[in-house]
């Protein structure tokens, strides 16, 4: 194991992660993850290519010998565990990442990101070699450009894992994902290892919350703002006054929050977080189609977007003025019904209506960006009128979160060997519906089919370009106006309500 492990002090010490004077320290700290009393085994794996992506390339090879030699099991998950603990071993103390993060922020806080970004990559906490397995392309529809992306960073779930997880012991620390306690904790069969996870901490609003970046990177500098307590998510005028204190702090970063309702929310509401990062996001590229002006509120710019959602946008280079106008119209919102085009604000006593609100700078002005959503269910939409509908589950049946709301996709794994199988399918002229895997896409996939004449070279275009197809009209679903003159008229009554 001298060469592997060497392998990783090298990589360890290129990314100054460790010094040498830490060199004999770091190996003994592998040595006693691996459980060997000296490196000297029988058969030592070859090094990886050089071309092989570090330290993954390094880690895969310790974690498959430790399998083979009994200390861990098989599996995704117990590998994500043990290779993330040989991390820990190399991750500088969290003093140590602070120190290095606020040297740089002093001057700029582009500097302070971009090192911080890159030491989180460098430690494996996000992971280059997932990441690199993504699909990634661009959809030009109605609305611009669109992105659509099949994650695969992000691990399926471990059959091994959740069987484990069902027979352990629960507990209720860290209380959720995005706890600060997360930093550095060993990890379980159903929760992530964090041993290579650094946080920074943040003054917002007068309040303790700490910096980190999403291990999933969905889209460039992926960064996730928590509050340092363990607390709901909440829209409030507080919310859009912590928006805006992060982005006076880096204003090189736009930032919004996931909704505080079921089915429009994200999959985290119990912690109070926000999402931002360093990406031009198709919905900031989306232009005014109408302006309007709000009473009392004449210096702010304000119009709806041309968007396949719901958006009221503000530009103001006083964003305490921005606070004040969106605090007005989310008040407005959470009591608004409109039973002529399905809107209503509550029924028996439980609330519907909230908003996604976003912020980003341009230039000396502050814009925010106001998501109007409503999680209201019928028997017809058990999972939301204002939710992807059935027609489209095949592609996208999960909530649509901030991410998505902002154009880019997120699409679940299974679409990449799905779509692979399809796509041969199609040129075989198998009967789809004698499929059980691909008899969920046979309907939407033989009116594709009706349209275009499908050939080895031009299959795999035509299918991306459907599914973005399909993601513009899953954001249409969401939006609680539609893209109508009656929906258009609609917005302009609530408008007209804030105006009141």
């Amino acid at each position: 194991m001298e060469k592997l492990i060497n392998a990783l002090l090298d990589y360890a010490e290129e990314k100054e992660l460790i010094l040498p004077e830490d060199r004999v320290w770091a190996f003994n700290r592998i040595l006693e993850v691996l459980q060997l009393d000296a490196a000297d085994t029988e058969e030592e794996p070859p090094l990886p290519d050089a071309s092989a992506p570090m330290p993954a390339a390094v880690l895969d090879l310790l974690t498959e010998d430790a399998v083979r030699r009994g200390i861990i099991e098989s599996g995704s998950t117990a590998h994500d565990l043990f290779d993330t603990k040989l991390m820990g071993v190399l991750t500088p103390a969290p003093h140590e990442v602070r120190a290095k993060f606020r040297e740089p922020y002093a001057h700029s806080p582009e500097a302070a990101t971009d090192w911080f970004y890159t030491f989180s990559k460098d430690t494996n906490y996000i992971r280059r070699d997932r990441l690199a397995k993504d699909e990634k392309w661009l959809y030009t529809g109605k609305y611009g450009t669109l992105e659509v992306t099949i994650n695969l960073a992000k691990p399926e779930k471990d059959p091994r894992a959740i069987a484990a997880a069902r027979n352990a012991a629960q507990t209720g620390y860290p209380k959720c994902q995005l706890c600060m306690e997360n930093e550095g904790y060993a990890g379980r069969m159903d929760h992530p290892a964090r041993q290579n996870h650094r946080l920074v901490p943040v003054t917002i609003n007068g309040s303790d919350w700490f910096f980190q970046y999403s291990p999933y990177v969905y889209y460039n500098e992926h960064c996730i703002l928590f509050n340092g307590e363990h607390v709901p998510i909440k829209i409030d005028e507080a919310a859009f006054r912590k928006l805006f204190d992060f982005v006076r702090q880096f204003p090189h970063y736009n930032i919004g929050s996931n909704a505080d309702l079921p089915i429009v929310g994200g999959s985290i509401l119990s912690h109070d977080h926000f999402q931002g990062g360093r990406h031009d996001f198709p919905m900031a590229k989306a232009e005014i189609e109408t302006a309007v002006t709000f009473k009392g509120f004449e210096d702010v710019s304000a119009g709806i977007l041309n968007w396949p959602m719901s958006v009221i946008r503000l530009d103001c280079p006083d964003y305490g003025r921005l606070t004040k106008l969106a605090t007005r119209i989310l008040a407005c919102w959470r009591s608004y019904t409109d039973e002529k085009v399905f809107l209503f604000a509550e029924t028996d006593g439980v609330p519907h209506n909230t908003l996604n609100p976003i912020v980003r700078r341009r230039g000396e002005d502050y814009e925010l960006d106001l998501v109007l959503r409503n999680n209201i269910t019928t028997e017809e939409h058990p999972l939301g009128v204002f939710h992807p509908h059935a027609r489209l589950h095949h592609i996208k049946k999960e909530n649509i979160g901030l991410i998505e709301v902002m154009g880019l996709a997120i699409l679940p794994g299974r679409l990449k060997t799905e779509l692979e199988e399809l796509k041969t399918a199609i040129l075989e002229g198998r009967d789809l519906y004698e499929d059980d895997v691909l008899v969920k896409h046979a309907d939407w996939a033989y009116e594709i089919m009706s349209r275009h004449a499908f050939t080895p070279e031009n299959t795999e275009t035509i299918l991306r370009q459907e599914i973005g197809k399909v993601f513009e009209e899953v954001l249409e679903d969401a939006g609680v106006y539609k893209r109508d003159a009656e929906g258009h008229s609609a917005f302009l009554r609530f408008i007209d309500t804030v105006n009141r």
